[in-house]
Order: structure tokens, then sequence, then C-alpha cells
């Protein structure tokens, strides 16, 4: 299992992206893989070959409208292969003693 954060940014597109960014989400939904969104990138969870191949198609999917990207990838990866991505921030908030802010 891994957990993958993503971000993309279409080159000369202006200040705003979000539209490019929905096109890049409507992917990672799609997947049926668990994600989360946040305001400076997406996190996928699944198997290896399935979350590169959402990243993958979310690429493509802007690059249909757009004639440069860039982007970024960091990964979490684990052997025993565990659901993380919640559990990991349960674990945070039991240390705290509270809920944090998702």
């Amino acid at each position: 299992m891994i957990i993958a954060e993503f971000s993309i940014v279409p080159v000369g597109e202006g200040s705003s992206i979000s539209r490019h960014v929905a096109q890049a989400v409507s992917v990672v939904m799609d997947s049926g893989l668990e994600y989360r969104v946040t305001p400076m990138g997406t996190l996928v969870e699944g198997e290896w070959d399935e979350v590169f191949s959402v990243i993958k198609g979310s690429f493509e999917r802007v690059l249909r409208d757009c004639s440069r990207v860039t982007g970024s990838i960091k990964l979490d990866c684990r052997k025993d292969g565990k659901s993380r991505m919640e559990a990991k921030v349960e674990s945070v908030e039991r240390k705290i003693g509270k809920p944090i802010r998702r």
C-alpha cells in the first residue's frame, strides 16, 4: 500500500486553476480509491499500480486542455498493506486528546 500526495499545475493558465484541478480530481474520484483533496494537493491511497494509474490519468486529463503541466509527487510506502490515511490522523488526535481540523 502507498499513500501518494500529488499536485498538478498547468503552466500559462493564469492565477486561477480550479477548473483544471476539478478535472484532475474527477479522475481521482472515479477511481474508487481512498482520497483527500487539500488546498495544496491531493492524497490517494492504494496499491502502487492503481495509484500511479490515477496520477497518470489526472495529468493526462489536464493535458487535454493545457499545453504544459508541471507537478510533484510525494510517496509513503508500507509493506504491511494496512489502510493508513485515516489512521495516521487519528493517531495524532489521540496524542493531542481532541479532534484536529481536517
